[in-house]
């Protein structure tokens, strides 16, 4: 039985329909990138004890502070607890306070250091301590290592290792560190963050793993001064993801406490605040900082002058660590891990899908002048043309004048009749605006094979001519695309109207039932 249109019409909605249905993908949950984030064994606490100066509680080898390019101490800085990256320069010169930076080890933070002989410091540059300076990588440890790639000035305590591959361990890296940030930033809000002067209110929806939260301004008190922070609505066990959009960004806050009493502090092991382009970034005011902070931008510069960070610290750029005259005394990284469960960055975004194509084609276009004359108004589009003489076929294309040579294409959307193919092609819309213009009457000349599985098409002189005379075209919306989950694509035109031919049919087969009937009754006794 052959097949009518309209059951192929219905075959190739179906076919659509298919087509159209996405891929889907199971959702997960992904840490930081390079599995930075947890504590490494070493012996890991559980749980953290509060910022003191205990006797050890724990060791912990995973990376605390990571700085992409060059880390400046300054001012009255005091410590960096934890294993420490530099990616650039590190250059130790404060201006007020001891004369001692600490890494590694800290006398008042976590008091979880990395094990003993472990990379309490890598450098990727040089390694510079000023005049009457020390840098101690020993504290009340047995030590660690500061390996260097390249020069050492000053006086520097702990075992010296030069090292001209330091940061091959971290190849990378920072790359993937500024893609996370981008990422990151792109996560559906979940909740709100409202400044009220005194303090700036983060409010989740109580029921998301993961509370997402995106402003695009400062967190301080009116004039840039010091102000609280508060989370509500946070359900238990959820990782909270802060993003601070714009070119520069500071928090001023007094909030974050010693002991772990604190609302803020009971957060801190999944609280990421993430600053995804600013170039600048500003960490001050009186709190004991909590949660891990991650700088996406290689070019940024993050000056931390708070007395406490509490949590895993990475930055794609640069890092000045110490306060100027005025801000207080004996800032500090204290080494705390993020455990929280950040979205996923692995996936590439959903290709569209299609059937499969069995043709080869190969098409050959010879340089083409076409002259028209074309008046573009908004409204529908009326198109007057000689006939054409050629295979049938129809061929949608955007208007243009060119003369050009091309390497095998395809057309979209073309059918194209005989043919043993069938092609099916999606297409992003697109949206256009042309200013009226006049030119001279078009020609143009096409030739096209029918298709056998193996086809070559060639566009030159003179099989076929057609001529369009003046005419008045409107722009042509284009054809609603055919993508996963759109639900708005619509099957391409066949260039036959069934109505004729449904008309036809019925008036054949009335005519062939009262030919019956009186066929009949003429054989009737």
């Amino acid at each position: 039985m052959r097949a009518t249109h309209a059951a192929l019409a219905a075959l190739a909605a179906c076919g659509l329909v298919v087509l159209s249905v996405p891929v889907l993908r199971s959702a997960h949950a992904d840490p930081l990138p390079d599995g930075l984030g947890p504590c490494v064994p070493g012996t890991c606490p559980d749980p953290y004890p509060p910022v003191g100066n205990h006797p050890f509680a724990g060791r912990d080898n995973g990376v605390n502070l990571y700085v992409g390019g060059s880390m400046r101490v300054t001012g009255s800085a005091a410590e960096a607890e934890g294993r420490v990256v530099v990616g650039g320069d590190f250059t130790l010169r404060k201006t007020s306070g001891s004369s001692i930076y600490n890494v590694g080890v800290a006398g008042v933070g976590s008091r979880v250091p990395p094990p003993d002989g472990a990379d309490y410091l890598t450098v990727g540059g040089d390694l510079t301590v000023a005049d009457q300076q020390r840098l101690d990588a020993v504290g009340d440890s047995a030590g660690g290592v500061v390996r260097h790639a390249k020069t050492v000035t000053g006086t520097v305590i702990g075992k010296l290792v030069h090292d001209t591959d330091a940061m091959q361990p971290y190849a990378g890296l920072r790359g993937r560190l500024n893609a996370a940030s981008r990422c990151y930033a792109r996560a559906t809000t979940t909740g709100t963050a409202v400044n009220q002067g005194y303090q700036t209110l983060f409010t989740g929806d109580g029921k998301a793993k993961l509370q997402v939260f995106t402003i695009d301004q400062d967190i301080a008190g009116p004039g840039g001064g010091t102000q609280g922070i508060a989370f509500a609505g946070i359900p238990a066990g959820a990782t909270v993801l802060v993003n601070l959009t714009g070119r520069a960004r500071t928090i001023n806050t007094y909030s974050g406490g010693v002991e772990d009493s604190d609302p803020l502090n009971a957060l801190r092991p999944r609280l990421l605040w993430n600053f995804p382009a600013a170039a600048t970034v500003g960490l001050t005011g009186s709190g004991m900082f909590q949660g891990s902070v991650l700088v996406g931008n290689p070019a940024g510069t993050t000056t931390v002058t708070l007395p406490g960070t509490n949590g895993r610290f990475f930055t794609a750029g640069d890092l000045v660590h110490g306060s100027s005259a005025g801000q207080g005394s004996g800032q500090e990284f204290h080494a705390y891990p993020f455990v929280g469960d950040l979205p996923s960055c692995r996936d590439e975004p959903e290709p569209t899908t299609t059937a499969p194509t069995t043709t080869t084609g190969t098409s050959t276009t010879a340089p083409t002048t076409s002259t028209s004359t074309t008046t573009t108004t908004a409204g529908p589009t009326t198109t007057t043309a000689s006939p054409t003489t050629s295979e049938p076929a129809t061929t949608t294309s955007e208007p243009s004048t060119t003369a050009t040579t091309s390497e095998p294409s395809t057309t979209t959307p073309t059918t194209t009749e005989p043919s043993a193919t069938t092609t099916t092609t999606t297409s992003e819309p697109t949206t256009s605006t042309t200013s009226p213009t006049t030119t001279e009457p078009s020609t143009s000349t096409t030739t096209t094979k029918p298709s056998t599985g193996t086809t070559t098409a060639t566009s030159g002189p003179a099989t076929s001519t057609t001529t369009s005379a003046s005419s008045t075209t409107a722009a042509t919306p284009a054809p609603a695309p055919t993508t996963p989950g759109g639900g708005s694509g619509r099957l391409p035109d066949t260039g036959i109207d069934l109505g004729p031919i449904l008309g036809l049919g019925a008036l054949l087969l009335t005519g062939g039932i009262a030919l019956v009937l009186v066929t009949t009754r003429r054989k009737a006794p």
